[in-house]
């Protein structure tokens, strides 16, 4: 498995994370296999959120792992707070908040849930999950100290935050902000569509997040690309799916060339780009896994990162 050095720093990790939003529905010997079949591809990294099943994948998550043959040490852990759950607007998986909220008690409320349910005494990392317009920086500031201080986060970033969003909480933090959580697969390119088609009027061109990647290689922040095989926020994958019929052409095409599935190409094109991306599964089938990690060993030529560009309905100016 590819490593990457986090957020410009010396700390190693898995190229490919598993993000648990989805562990919820899973029994816990389904779950401990998920956990089990990503350690065996070489992930070492795991994504989660305090709001994820309301909570309940994190607690499968502290089951799961102890009825696998695995330990705390063998993942770095992360995981996300800052949103205060809606149960009436919750349906299906999808969990949606009635407000963000970075006051100082709620994040420290929100790690210590999370240190509990989890069955873990620090996060690697703790990332604001999406921007608070209400928010105090210096709130902020006060409760990653305390988190730090009390040895439980080491680490810490933001989750779907613009260029300015993250300067706002930079600015006012101790800790440098290693981590932008986005959402980036070959057919959710903005943050490439709008760096190459500069003063155009066409769609191309709108810039939705004011530069964040070429900020962030700049600033050393890794993004991590949440929801890679999919289009839109929650409107389907676009593995097999007719409507993106040449991209998947296109995706079979380098998969039997590489010996690897659609989904490992996927994650090989995301890797491909220079700026040091992270990429986040959701998947929790153990082949699904196993299949999609195995693009991280693959590295596609320049032309062939175009082609799937093109094949996704992109074009150059």
């Amino acid at each position: 498995m590819k490593q990457l050095n986090l957020g410009g720093t010396d700390w190693q990790a898995s190229a490919v994370a598993l993000g648990i939003m989805r562990m919820a529905d899973l029994s816990v010997a389904d779950a401990a296999k998920a956990l089990e079949a990503a350690h065996d591809a070489g992930i070492t990294y795991i994504d989660s959120a305090d709001i994820y099943g309301d909570g309940a994948s994190e607690k499968k998550f502290k089951e799961a792992l102890a009825a696998s043959n695995l330990s705390r040490d063998d993942f770095y852990i992360q995981s996300k707070g800052g949103i205060v759950l809606d149960p009436a607007r919750s349906h299906d998986g999808l969990v949606f908040g009635k407000r963000y909220d970075f006051s100082k008690q709620h994040l420290l409320d929100a790690v210590d849930g999370i240190l509990s349910r989890m069955g873990v005494d620090y996060l690697d990392a703790f990332l604001l999950h999406r921007p608070d317009p209400l928010m105090e920086p210096e709130e902020v500031a006060d409760a990653f100290n305390t988190l730090q201080r009390e040895g439980k986060v080491r680490h810490f970033g933001v989750s779907n935050f613009n260029v300015q969003q993250y300067l706002l909480v930079q600015d006012a933090v101790d800790q440098k902000l290693m981590f932008n959580q986005l959402q980036f697969g070959p057919a959710h390119t903005g943050m490439i569509d709008a760096g190459m088609h500069v003063n155009m009027e066409d769609k191309w061109a709108v810039d939705h997040d004011g530069g964040m990647l070429e900020f962030a290689r700049r600033h050393h922040v890794t993004i991590q690309a949440w929801s890679p095989f999919q289009y839109g926020l929650f409107a389907g994958m676009i593995i097999n799916d007719p409507k993106y019929q040449k991209l998947n052409d296109e995706l079979q095409k380098l998969a039997d060339k590489y010996g690897v599935s659609k989904n490992g190409i996927v994650i090989a094109w995301i890797l491909r780009h220079p700026a040091n991306i992270q990429v986040l599964l959701g998947t929790m089938n153990p082949a699904h896994i196993a299949d999609s990690a195995a693009g991280a060993d693959v590295t596609l030529t320049k032309q062939e990162w175009y082609n799937v560009y093109f094949a996704a309905g992109n074009t150059l100016p």
